[in-house]
């Protein structure tokens, strides 16, 4: 109960740095924490997107698909940023922030239409 209690309590504080991140970048508020919090909301949300997706994996396998899903996606965005002569850092930022709420979308869709399946097969 208390490891569980304190992962939780590592999820919250992670997500909250992450937004801290998005909102420093967004509104290029001068901090010294900035490069750190920006770095982790550009590792985090794309990865933990990913891995929200993936059920019933081991999490180990789920934690390396998750690191290098956050990888592929900011250097494709990069790259494509670069492509078209557009680059933006508040951009790539708000981009991340958009496909990483895409994802988290596409998970509770995922799951809650698993969850009425298997609760329908259970009634039968």
């Amino acid at each position: 109960m208390l490891k569980q209690h304190r992962r939780a309590i590592a999820a919250w504080l992670v997500g909250l740095a992450c937004i801290a991140g998005a909102v420093v970048a967004l509104f290029d508020i001068d901090t010294p924490l900035r490069p750190f919090l920006i770095f982790l909301f550009l590792l985090v949300v794309p990865g933990a997107a990913v891995v929200g997706l993936l059920r019933d994996r081991d999490p180990l396998a789920a934690l390396s698909v998750g690191a290098a899903a956050s990888l592929v996606l900011n250097v494709l965005l990069a790259e494509a940023m670069l492509l078209f002569n557009a680059w933006s850092p508040r951009a790539g930022v708000a981009t991340v922030a958009v496909l990483g709420g895409f994802m988290y979308v596409l998970r509770l869709l995922y799951r809650g239409k698993n969850m009425q399946t298997e609760q329908g097969a259970r009634a039968r």
